[in-house]
């Protein structure tokens, strides 16, 4: 027995001087960690973890049955065989263009988002770029026929329409209130499934990539939200959504070399997708202030090397964007600003990047007033500006104030002798200045294409297509020569 005891004692005193031991050497440890020599000596602040942190993640499925029944499948039925998928490595196109025009058959297809119980459905406007049908599935795969009612290239959003009632919705939330890390919900299409639901986070708030203007958009707003949460070809208009189930963004473009999804996903935020889609319910088109100059990022470094280099300067790379032109018909030149000065702060708001600068002045109306800071020669001024829209106008303007070669989105100039023997015949408007969403480019018409006839009238100067549309509404034909001497004609039709 005294043989065991002896046995037992020497085991608890082991058990002891280890658990002094290991006290003494974490208390040895944590002291050394916490003093001013030992961080000298590069050590850093260290935690001991000793269990769960008691994460719990969001739930879901409240979120995600909420929302798959006002997204919906949208199909685009298009004659245009110039529509083609583009080779952007930003894959821009979320849909499936098809290489046979089948007219039964569509040509492209993504999502839309239901945001009224009446029928208002938002999407992307390349999903429906250029459709002669616009066909609407919804969860339940009942299908509609939509109106469009608007779009905006600048963005990538347009507003559709069918007609039912006591449809699901859903609600915009303040996209400027989304953190960097929160959970969000992609809601689409993708691959030609339905109802697909993926979760990621917020990684990064207003991106740039140049995805718009790359694909001729006439005065790009790029803030785009990033996400993780898997978007696929198909996902395009669809909806981000918050774990509550609320509108955060429409998904828009994905960062990829294959066309699928491997990481990057780009959603218009929605403060800016309202703005828009009410600016088009309410006028026909989106009411969109403007400075009235032309400017440079100049936090982009190679953008500062290469405008030094061009024009002698010595620039540094900074926060804001310098002034390169001042336009005739905007506010800027009213208001005093100056080639060279750099404009760092509009309503309070900093400007980093040219994108926040086109997101702080393009969700404005033409009138309203906007304070603007600026550098220059090394001292702050201020400067209240009243922002005009591209045409110069102070008020906003519906749709049908428009005059007919601003609906048809392009402006005209005369041929000259040259280009009349060069192309063989003896009339024809020459076209500059196309704008996408005009009626023109939905036709694929753009710069440098010669205008032959309309409504099989020949014309020869702008006045003369003023003339046969001004008070015509319907259907419109358009015979055209391509740069290549081809003759097409094409039509639409002019509300």
């Amino acid at each position: 027995m005294k043989k065991y005891i002896g046995y037992l004692s020497v085991g608890l005193f082991s058990a002891a001087f280890t658990i002094l031991g290991m006290q003494f050497f974490s208390n040895s440890q944590d002291g050394e960690i916490t003093t001013n020599a030992d961080k000298q000596n590069g050590a850093f602040d260290f935690v001991d973890y000793k269990g769960n942190y008691g994460f719990n993640a969001p739930d879901f499925v409240d979120a995600s049955q909420r929302t798959v029944n006002a997204v919906v499948s949208i199909n685009n039925f298009s004659t245009n065989t110039q529509r083609q998928r583009s080779n952007d490595p930003f894959e821009y196109f979320f849909g499936f263009p098809q290489q046979e025009r089948d007219p039964n058959q569509p040509t492209g297809s993504g999502s839309g988002v239901i945001i009224s119980d009446d029928g208002y459905i938002v999407t992307n406007n390349h999903v429906i770029k250029g459709s002669d049908k616009i066909e609407v599935i919804l969860n339940n795969q009942k299908s509609y026929t939509a109106e469009l009612i608007g779009t905006d290239p600048n963005t990538d959003i347009a507003l559709i329409k069918i007609e039912e009632k006591g449809l699901p919705f859903i609600k915009f939330v303040d996209s400027d209130a989304i953190n960097v890390g929160d959970w969000v919900l992609a809601v689409g299409n993708p691959f030609g499934l339905n109802s697909t639901v993926t979760a990621g986070i917020v990684s990064a708030k207003g991106r740039s990539i140049d995805i718009l203007r790359r694909n001729n958009a006439s005065s790009p707003i790029e803030s785009f939200i990033q996400t993780d949460a898997a978007i696929n070809p198909g996902n395009s208009g669809g909806a981000l959504v918050n774990p509550n189930g609320d509108l955060v963004g429409i998904n828009t473009a994905i960062s990829s070399q294959t066309g699928s999804y491997v990481g990057y996903g780009f959603a218009v935020p929605s403060n800016l997708v309202k703005k828009v889609v009410e600016d088009i319910k309410k006028y026909g088109l989106v009411q969109r202030g403007y400075l009235g100059i032309e400017g440079m990022d100049l936090s982009d470094e190679a953008l500062v090397r290469e405008y030094n280099k061009r024009n002698s300067e010595n620039l540094k790379s900074q926060p804001g964007v310098i002034i390169q032109r001042i336009t005739d018909n905007g506010g800027a030149l009213d208001a005093g600003l100056e080639k060279g000065d750099i404009i760092t702060e509009i309503d309070g708001v900093k400007i980093t990047s040219f994108n926040k600068l086109t997101l702080a002045v393009g969700s404005k109306y033409p009138g309203d007033k906007v304070k603007v800071k600026v550098l220059r020669a090394g001292k702050e001024r201020e400067y209240t500006v009243t922002l005009r829209d591209t045409k110069g106008n102070t008020t906003t303007r519906s749709l049908s104030d428009l005059t007919v070669t601003e609906k048809l989105g392009a402006e005209f100039e005369p041929l000259t002798d040259r280009q009349k023997v060069s192309f063989g015949i003896d009339h024809g408007l020459m076209v500059k200045g196309t704008e996408q969403g005009g009626k023109l480019s939905s036709i694929g018409i753009s710069d440098g294409f010669i205008i032959l006839k309309v409504n099989e009238k020949n014309v020869s100067k702008e006045d003369d297509i003023e003339k046969i549309l001004k008070s015509h509404k319907g259907k419109v034909s358009i015979s055209y020569v391509d740069p290549y001497g081809r003759i097409y004609t094409r039509g639409f039709t002019l509300d």
